[in-house]
């Protein structure tokens, strides 16, 4: 299994119950189809660089998480499928990176 980053932008003017009812049916989709290690951050509502369908702010979702290739294509099926869903990203993460990431202050200090 590789890891990887799906970052997706939800419409501004939906409800905080419709952004947790998205979240939860995306984390539970990958779920389904086998991935582990699921980490959501909610990033809230930011203004867009520039207009994506009439919307200048989009709420901003970032799940990383461990996933067999397969499930990449479901999700992002359900995601341009989704009114809700503006705009979706999702990059496989290098190995180098996430062991990067996990390293603790103290090593990197002392690779330095």
């Amino acid at each position: 299994m590789a890891n990887y980053e799906t970052m997706y932008i939800l419409r501004p003017d939906l409800a905080e119950e419709q952004v947790e009812q998205a979240v939860t049916r995306y984390q539970n989709m990958l779920q389904e189809q086998g991935a582990t290690q699921v980490d959501i951050q909610n990033r809230g509502k930011r203004r867009l660089a520039y207009e994506i369908a009439r919307h200048r702010e989009g709420v901003y979702v970032q799940m990383n998480y461990q996933a067999p290739g397969t499930v990449i294509a479901q999700l992002e099926r359900a995601m341009r499928l989704s009114d809700e869903v503006i705009r979706y990203l999702t990059i496989k993460q290098e190995s180098s990176e996430i062991e990067d990431s996990q390293e603790s202050p103290e090593e990197a200090t002392a690779i330095s």
